[in-house]
């Protein structure tokens, strides 16, 4: 294992828990958040521990940067979101302990504001999908991954 065995990101990250994996590379893990906002919502793990982005060697900031152009390009083409906002947590107090990025598709007129607060999002029927929606946007990044101009090589 890559990273610190306290770490819940980096267990996570590297296979130890239970996750629905929509992509991996050897630097990155890409999975669906176990409490969605929309469907599609994604996260992005570096497998190896970090708790800050300017902390990470540049391999793993790129596959960072290139696996959420590939999870954004595949949900906005699987979903049709209104938009997707990107946003990043790091050190402090998640629950992760780990860097992680969020690409999350948003509706129209869905504010991002309640993505911080603790209100309810209602979001009991996306839980009971996401293996559909994993299976769904696991195809889905695969047949983006054939269709890039440099082979699929992201990370």
């Amino acid at each position: 294992m890559s990273g610190e065995t306290n770490c819940l990101g980096c267990r996570l990250a590297n296979g130890e828990l239970p996750v629905h994996m929509v992509y991996e590379s050897e630097w990155v893990a890409c999975f669906l958040d176990h409490d969605p906002f929309n469907e599609g919502h994604v996260l992005i793990l570096p497998k190896k521990h970090f708790c800050f982005i300017d902390d990470m060697d540049d391999e793993t900031a790129m596959a960072i940067l290139q696996a959420s152009q590939l999870m954004s390009r595949t949900i906005r083409e699987l979903y049709e979101p209104f938009g997707i906002t990107q946003t990043q947590n790091g050190g402090g107090p998640d629950e992760l302990t780990h860097f992680h990025l969020h690409i999350v598709p948003r509706n129209q007129h869905q504010p991002f504001a309640s993505f911080y607060t603790e209100e309810d999002w209602n979001n009991e029927a996306l839980k009971e999908r996401l293996a559909d929606t994993r299976t769904n946007l696991a195809e889905a990044v695969a047949a983006q991954l054939t269709k890039s101009p440099t082979g699929g090589s992201y990370g």
